[in-house]
């Protein structure tokens, strides 16, 4: 993985030589090899969705438990909406795990065609794009006409709790499981790097945009954005530190905001497929297409990168 041409914020990250890794290939790639393996893949897609959905249901039954027979509460509380994160933030072991076993890979070289996780890239993609991506967030909640309701001091502190801690983990799960190992599975699938991309690409965004449970063609725009572009910068930059940092601000400033106005957050995520939306939905993309039209420009001359070469080549 030369440096040379290569964006500021993706420089100085120390590679690590992973066994099995394949050199010189893009992040989508690392599955591919003389054959398809379209079996092995839709293996991985089905347990991770099983995945998905049993660990759902396990945090979200024994939220439920804890509520309703030691807290004395019903339906959305803060602790329902730990669960439904911590079941999502469980991807990102589980997707390793199903790495290893499916394609006998180190669980590390999921992070990145580094084979580690960059935290300098983390690090340097907050500092660089957490701010414009904040803005926008508040500018879209600010023009979205919303009724607040009555929340209590505990519950306040509770959000804020759960939003600083298991929150961006959820965020960073999702993007394991999906662009991540599905990415790469998916990705696997075709002849040459640019079609895996491309397939990948379009095949992730449509299934987790549709997961999220809105057909509204403003609120479904803004999920192909978001997710479309993810999966686009991780293909870029090769690995996933920029669009977990990316995914964890808009989902942290979206419940940070929620939470100072009042707004009501179980009416909300539960109402999701009723919501109509409004071109408001709209506002957080423009940030997050100047996010990624930097991105790729940044990566244009060096291309995507890629795992590190043999030694001697």
């Amino acid at each position: 993985m030369s440096m040379s041409g290569t964006s500021w914020f993706l420089q100085n990250d120390t590679c690590l030589r992973a066994d099995k890794v394949p050199p010189d290939a893009e992040y989508h790639r690392v599955y591919a090899g003389a054959g398809r393996r379209i079996g092995r893949g839709l293996i991985a897609i089905a347990a991770l969705i099983a995945g998905l959905v049993i660990f759902a249901q396990i945090c979200l039954a024994a939220a439920s438990a804890i509520d309703t027979h030691l807290l004395g509460r019903t339906g959305f509380t803060p602790l329902q909406f730990a669960a439904g994160s911590l079941s999502l933030a469980l991807l990102i072991p589980y997707s390793m795990v199903l790495q290893r076993w499916l394609y006998g890979l180190p669980a590390r070289s999921l992070h990145s065609v580094a084979g580690r996780f960059r935290f300098g890239v983390f690090g340097r993609a907050l500092l660089a794009f957490g701010p414009l991506l904040l803005v926008v967030m508040s500018v879209g909640v600010f023009l979205t006409p919303d009724d607040a309701i009555v929340w209590s001091k505990a519950d306040l502190v509770a959000f804020f709790v759960i939003g600083m801690t298991l929150t961006p983990l959820a965020a960073a799960g999702e993007e394991y499981g999906l662009r991540g190992l599905m990415f790469r599975v998916i990705g696997s699938w075709t002849g040459g790097p640019r079609s895996g991309a491309a397939l990948g690409i379009v095949v992730t965004t449509v299934v987790f945009s549709v997961l999220h449970g809105s057909l509204a063609p403003y609120i479904l725009g803004s999920y192909l954005v978001l997710f479309g572009s993810m999966a686009i910068i991780t293909w870029r930059t090769g690995g996933l530190e920029i669009a977990v940092v990316l995914h964890g601000v808009y989902n942290v400033s979206a419940l940070g905001l929620a939470m100072m106005l009042h707004l009501d957050i179980g009416a909300d995520l539960g109402s999701r497929g009723q919501t109509v939306g409004t071109p408001v939905n709209l506002v957080p993309s423009v940030g997050i297409l100047i996010i990624t039209g930097i991105i790729w420009w940044s990566t244009s001359k060096s291309g995507p990168v890629r795992t590190p070469p043999i030694a001697n080549e």
